[in-house]
């Protein structure tokens, strides 16, 4: 019998697509659903299912979208649940209440968990019960960094489900380096940006303040007054980020060494003009994405000492890891590079074998698949537990992603 697995996310589901089809690649019968467009799924014969919630609260929403994922599991019957991001992971196990297995994977820890503003600490408490219900219906909670694992442990978030680490949501190594070789020279992109000569600082993000834009900005401006030829390139979107979003007038007055790219498809490309790749994010990260492709285009990184972050940059190794909120420490740890390129080429390049042996989307896959065939094979519901791990195990991230227990 062929591995049915509906893979449920939000609206930047998209980015699943790797994973989805590396699944596929290995004789499972792939579905998705999620709230974003269904072209690029599509485009390449992913069943996909649309539904609806709202990131930033309406409970209403949230009862549809319930509502919405309960009729499609029971429309399409798939073996197993395959959940990401935070609203997804609570509201397709109090959708499906047990009628399959559930593997909900944690990447990141999201605005509720990293915020100290009081509307964030308020909520607090409303979604460490709302993880616990949803822990109920939920056969295996993947992380994929151990501070998340700690977390979920220390406050009893787990249920009877499975604990299991594998870092990432993966990256296709091959695809990557083709899309590098294949992208548009640097010089005829820098021309298009009008760099010049200038250093570049790269960053890819949403423009949120909780992904700590506004350091950023504060940080480019130090930056700018000591070497006053760098120019810091934004990618991402910012209208679509609602009250989170950096106001355009706030990048606008750092113009020209700050400029605002918007969502852009060549990001491989972008990484062959950056000096240094900075990620000043406020968010408990799973591990981001964002980290794994400028440690494959081997640039050095800076970025916030947060979950996820520390598990691809070792200090004064491959990059630099700064306080959160922090300008003045993000702008120093950025000159500390931009000042000797020298050193900093060698750290970048040791991100590259880090990210092929550690993070590579063919490791990724076959311990989901493992996961995915043992839950089955036990014949496991919701309210028992497979083989679980113990919650004083420590991994550093050489271990992280050495088998499927934490």
């Amino acid at each position: 019998m062929t591995l049915h697995v509906l893979c449920v996310g939000g609206e930047d589901h998209s980015l699943r697509i790797p994973f989805l089809s590396a699944l596929r690649s290995r004789g499972i019968r792939v579905s998705a659903a999620g709230t974003g467009g269904a072209l690029p799924f599509s485009a390449i014969g992913i069943e996909y299912h649309g539904y609806n919630f709202d990131r930033f609260g309406a409970r209403i929403a949230d009862r549809l979208a319930i509502g919405q994922l309960s009729d499609l599991v029971r429309s399409i019957r798939p073996d197993v649940v395959q959940t990401f991001d935070t609203k997804p992971n609570l509201l397709a196990p109090l959708a499906i209440r047990g009628a399959v297995p559930v593997v909900r994977t944690i990447n990141g820890m999201g605005w509720v968990f990293s915020s100290t503003q009081l509307k964030a600490l308020a909520l607090r408490p409303v979604y460490l019960a709302l993880q616990r219900l949803a822990a109920r219906w939920t056969n295996a909670t993947v992380f994929q960094n151990t501070a998340d694992s700690r977390f979920f442990h220390r406050y009893r978030l787990l249920g009877n489900s499975q604990p299991v680490l594998i870092g990432s949501s993966g990256i296709d190594v091959g695809a990557f380096q083709a899309s590098q070789v294949q992208a548009s020279s640097t010089e005829k992109l820098s021309a298009e940006l009008a760099l010049g000569d200038s250093e570049v600082v790269l960053t890819v993000s949403r423009l949120t303040v909780q992904k700590g834009i506004p350091a950023l900005l504060e940080a480019a401006a130090i930056v700018h007054a000591v070497r006053p030829g760098v120019r810091f390139l934004l990618v991402g979107p910012r209208e679509s980020e609602g009250p989170f979003a950096v106001d355009q007038a706030s990048i606008d007055r750092h113009a020209p060494y700050v400029m605002a790219l918007g969502v852009r498809s060549d990001v491989p490309a972008l990484l062959r003009l950056a000096d240094v790749f900075a990620c000043p994010t406020e968010y408990r990260e799973g591990v981001p994405r964002v980290l794994l492709e400028a440690g494959l285009a081997g640039v050095p990184i800076v970025t916030t000492r947060v979950p996820g972050c520390d598990d691809v940059v070792a200090e004064n190794w491959n990059g630099h890891l700064v306080p959160l909120r922090d300008p003045r420490a993000l702008a120093a740890a950025i000159l500390d590079l931009l000042q000797d390129p020298v050193r900093a080429g060698v750290m970048g390049k040791r991100s590259i074998a880090l990210v092929r042996r550690e993070f590579d989307l063919n490791v990724v896959t076959e311990r989901y698949v493992d996961l995915y065939r043992q839950l089955l094979a036990s014949g496991t519901s919701s309210d028992s537990q497979i083989g679980p791990t113990r919650p004083g195990r420590e991994h550093r991230t050489a271990h992280l992603h050495s088998g499927n227990a934490s």
